[in-house]
C-alpha cells in the first residue's frame, strides 16, 4: 500500500488497540507482525503530546486514530522520539511527520542522516529480510525534511508541557540508540536496549525478558554497560517497544545481563561447527525454555518457539556478525 493511500485512511477506518498506563502514557499496538509484538507510546502532559518511536508505515493510521481517541490534536504533538532507526521503530517516521505539522523528529546523531535519506538503512534492512518481505513489512520508507530533524547529543534535555525528559546514548543493540529518561516519574523508554518482554510470557513471578542482539551492531560489553547506565536512574518502570511497560526492573536487568554473557559463550563454543547458525539457534532456544521453566511458565515449547521465531533468527544473525567482526579485529590487531 502506498503512503498516500495509508494517510487517506481516517480515524474511523481503523480501531487502535490502546493500553493506558500511569503518568499520561498510552501504548498503541503498532500492528507489526502480530498484535502484542510492538508498541508505540504516546506521552501526554499539560495539553502537549509526543510519540516514542513510530512503528512502520502501516502503523501510522493506528497512531493517528489513537491520538484522536486520546483527545490530542495533531498540532499538539511537539516531538517524535526515535530511540533508534531500525525499521520496526522508525520505518513510519517520514509518513507520520507529514501528518504532524509542528512536531520535530529527535534522532541520535548517527541515525540522523538515515532519516533524511533512508536509502542506506533500507538497503541494510533488505539484506536482512529480503526485498519482498521488507516491502510487505515496511512499504515505501519516506524521508524527513532536514529542517525538522534534531540531532540529539548524549544528555540532551527537552521539556514536554513542562515535563523534563533526558535523552542518553545507549549503544549495544545499535550504535544509533538512545533512551528517554523521565526522572520525575522514575520511568524510562528504553527502545530495544532493555530487551524484549512479551506479555504472553508473563508468569506469576512477573515478566520474562530476553536481550535482542539483532544485526548488525550488537556489542555485548556495550549493551551490558548501557543496561547498567539505565539502572543507575533507579527506574520503577521501563517501557519497551516489545512490549510496553515492565516493572521489577532490578530482577529483569540481572536476567538480561546473564543471558548476554551466556549468548557470548554459546556463539564462541559453536561458531566453528559445520552448521553454526542452527547450533546457536538451538542452544538459545533451549536456554530460553530453561529460564521460562525456572520462572514458572507453563507455555508449551512449540508455542514459545512460534512466539520467539523472529527474535531467535535475528539474534542468531547478530551474534554471528558480532563474532566475525571480533575475529577480524583480532586478526588485524
Amino acid at each position: 500500500m502506498l503512503p498516500e493511500t495509508l494517510t487517506s485512511m481516517n480515524s474511523k477506518s481503523v480501531k487502535p488497540r490502546i493500553t493506558r498506563h500511569p503518568d499520561g502514557i498510552s501504548a498503541v499496538d503498532a500492528e507489526y507482525v502480530h498484535p502484542g509484538h510492538a508498541a508505540v507510546h504516546i506521552i501526554q502532559h499539560n495539553g502537549r503530546a509526543a510519540f516514542v518511536d513510530t512503528g512502520t508505515n502501516y502503523s501510522v493510521p493506528y497512531l493517528l486514530a489513537a491520538l484522536e481517541e486520546l483527545g490530542a490534536a495533531r498540532d499538539t504533538v511537539d516531538y517524535v522520539f526515535l530511540t533508534h532507526v531500525h525499521m520496526d521503530h522508525a520505518g513510519g517516521a517520514g509518513l507520520l511527520m507529514r501528518e504532524l505539522p509542528t512536531a520535530r523528529l529527535l534522532v541520535h546523531p548517527r541515525g540522523m542522516p538515515h532519516m533524511i535519506d533512508p536509502s542506506t538503512v533500507v538497503a541494510a534492512s533488505q539484506a536482512v529480510y529480503g526485498e519482498n518481505e521488507f516491502r510487505q513489512l515496511y512499504g515505501d520508507v519516506l524521508p524527513v525534511p532536514q529542517e525538522r530533524v534534531v540531532s540529539v547529543p548524549d544528555g540532551f534535555r527537552c521539556t514536554l508541557g513542562g515535563r523534563e525528559l533526558e535523552l542518553i546514548h545507549t549503544p549495544g543493540h545499535a550504535l544509533h540508540h538512545y533512551a528517554i529518561i523521565d526522572r520525575a516519574n522514575a520511568l524510562i523508554f528504553s527502545g530495544d536496549t532493555f530487551g524484549i518482554s512479551y506479555r504472553e510470557l508473563d508468569t506469576p513471578q512477573g515478566p520474562f525478558i530476553l536481550p535482542t542482539t539483532s544485526p548488525s551492531q550488537f556489542d555485548p560489553d556495550q549493551l551490558i554497560t548501557s543496561i547498567d547506565r539505565l539502572m543507575s536512574y533507579a527506574p520503577e518502570s521501563i517501557y519497551l517497544m516489545h512490549y510496553s511497560r515492565v516493572t521489577g526492573t532490578t530482577r529483569l536487568a540481572t536476567l538480561l545481563k546473564s543471558q548476554i554473557r551466556e549468548f557470548v559463550r554459546i556463539v564462541r563454543e559453536r561458531q566453528a561447527l559445520p552448521d553454526p547458525h542452527n547450533a546457536i539457534r538451538a542452544a538459545m532456544m533451549q536456554l530460553w525454555l530453561k529460564l521460562l521453566q525456572q520462572q514458572g511458565s507453563t507455555m508449551a515449547a512449540d508455542e514459545v518457539a512460534r512466539l520467539l521465531e523472529s527474535d531467535l533468527e535475528l539474534n542468531t544473525q547478530g551474534l554471528l556478525i558480532w563474532f566475525e567482526r571480533q575475529r577480524k579485529n583480532n586478526v588485524s590487531g
